[in-house]
């Protein structure tokens, strides 16, 4: 019998309210057996987890998935905390993403994966 370790997922622009879709991707990935690090600068947990002011203060090295829910200019500024992290894949979600921020997180070398219509 094999091990297998969860998959990680940091939800940046995660917040307690259950109508917003940062929430509601937190909870989907619990539900999909992520090890979920929501990311928001005042809240201090969401959905029972502990959450991180920023990328960079979450306790592992590497993740597997990033998934964005904030503005394009706040997006950007955030790129190279989220390169640091080497992820496998960025999904950028509707209204998060736009030329620049793409071009920008291709450029840092991410699998930047946008929200398709």
């Amino acid at each position: 019998m094999t091990h297998t370790v969860p998959l990680t997922v940091a939800v940046i622009g995660a917040g307690p309210d259950r109508r917003k879709f940062g929430n509601k991707s937190v909870r989907a990935h619990l539900a999909a057996g992520f090890t979920v690090f929501p990311i928001h600068p005042t809240a201090t947990a969401v959905e029972g987890l502990p959450a991180y002011r920023s990328v960079k203060d979450i306790p592992v090295e590497k993740l597997d998935r990033v998934t964005v829910y904030l503005p394009p200019a706040v997006g950007l500024t955030i790129l190279p905390e989220i390169a640091a992290m080497s992820p496998g894949e960025v999904w950028f979600n509707p209204g998060a993403e736009s030329a620049e921020l793409l071009a920008k997180a291709h450029q840092l070398g991410l699998n930047a994966i946008p929200f398709v219509k």
